[in-house]
């Protein structure tokens, strides 16, 4: 779908029960696209799992609820559907975007809507792809063996990791309490040694958007997060312009998400 001169684009956003930076920072970015190009203006529907603490227990309780939370986002007929915790998808082992993705697609047709399903795993990945990366660092929030399973889901998928940094809080609201600006330090304790970009923020829960920018410019690679590459499928399912002021270089508008140009 491309987007016309004063178009309502409505996103449905499926999110932990406990997330309070999803609904944050994915409407600031298209609320400052919608300063840059006034013709497209963004609305937010949201359906909540619920979860509190990033365990492997609830990661999979809350996976069990989507289809509930899906079947609800349909009555509103969004034009685009995001999954967004990217720990809870990619715990469940190498490729689970991709059953995911497709569960949520089906529950969305049964109940008529015709909407698109994004994942924040799958488009961290789609984001890592349009930059031209194979070699990445990242940032994550979790406790090490949880860091250790993205590490192993990314590779997987051919993305090297050269270095990561666990932050190792549990506590999924701790994580939305803690400081942007802290990121700013915290990428210097990661060896980026033949790395072609950053994932500041491998969480949509841990905020970074604040510091994107900013550490970009400290560390000179490309910088982008859960939530920024989220933002790119998201504007690329609506068929629009992948650019964001103020975002990050995958946000910049030079990119395409591959998958697409594919498809």
């Amino acid at each position: 779908m491309t987007g016309q001169a004063g178009t309502d684009h409505h996103i449905g956003m499926i999110v932990p029960s406990s997330n309070l930076t999803m609904e944050t920072e994915l409407p600031r970015m298209l609320r400052a696209r919608e300063e840059a190009d006034p013709g497209d203006r963004f609305v937010f529907h949201a359906a909540r799992a619920r979860m509190q603490h990033v365990t492997p227990e609830q990661l999979r309780a809350m996976n069990a609820q989507a289809d509930r939370a899906a079947a609800e986002l349909a009555d509103a007929r969004p034009d685009v559907v995001a999954t967004a915790c990217l720990v809870a998808i990619m715990a469940q082992g190498p490729g689970f975007h991709c059953t995911a993705e497709d569960s949520i697609t089906a529950v969305l047709r049964a109940e008529g809507s015709h909407a698109p399903v994004v994942s924040s795993a799958g488009a961290l990945l789609s984001g890592i792809a349009a930059l031209g990366a194979k070699r990445v660092a990242l940032i994550t929030p979790y406790m090490q063996p949880l860091t250790q399973a993205v590490v192993a889901y990314l590779q997987d998928a051919g993305v090297q990791v050269v270095d990561s940094l666990s932050l190792e809080v549990p506590d999924n609201l701790a994580v939305a309490r803690l400081d942007p600006a802290d990121l700013r330090e915290h990428w210097r304790a990661l060896d980026l040694t033949g790395a072609d970009a950053l994932v500041l923020s491998a969480c949509v829960q841990m905020p970074s958007l604040a510091a994107v920018e900013a550490v970009q410019q400290d560390c000179g690679l490309p910088v982008l997060s859960a939530a920024t590459a989220t933002t790119f499928r998201i504007l690329s399912e609506l068929g629009l312009a992948t650019s964001v002021p103020g975002a990050g270089e995958l946000l910049s508008g030079r990119y395409t998400d591959p998958g697409r140009a594919a498809a």
